[in-house]
């Protein structure tokens, strides 16, 4: 667990860094990748070629790593994402769902994204009955 903890960490600090060295050791030669916004990548070469080509438009300026989930073969990672691509800052929560193979590379990753602002329904609830009546 510590090992694949490690590697994903090691992942994101590339993204980082624009740092591409760690990618063929870090994912499986076959591996199917599928971004949180529809576009997936098939095999090693073309997750490099994702990678550089990105990085020429964009800067990764957060991503950060809130909790890791563990269960079997697969990891779910919970995160925090912030970047700057072609002069627009964006930052959204995520989670990444990650199958690993036989010899513990990255064989499958999934990513999730929540873009909605983070609201409690319950304030706002209050909030508009106070407005209503002052006496709550």
């Amino acid at each position: 667990m510590e090992e694949r903890e490690k590697m994903i960490r090691e992942y994101f600090e590339a993204w980082l860094r624009n740092d591409p060295s760690c990618l063929s050791s870090v994912f499986a030669p076959n591996i199917t990748y599928t971004e949180c916004y529809g576009p997936v990548y098939t095999g090693i070469e073309q997750i490099i070629r994702w990678f550089q080509d990105w990085n020429h438009k964009g800067k990764v300026t957060a991503w950060d790593i809130k909790q890791f989930i563990h269960q079997g073969s697969t990891m779910a990672v919970e995160w925090y994402f912030e970047c700057i691509y072609e002069n627009n800052r964006d930052g959204f929560d995520g989670v990444s769902v990650i199958t690993f193979d036989a010899s513990d590379k990255i064989a499958a990753l999934k990513e999730f994204q929540s873009k909605q602002s983070i609201i409690s329904p319950m304030q706002i609830n209050r909030i508009k009955m106070r407005l209503r009546c002052p006496c709550i």
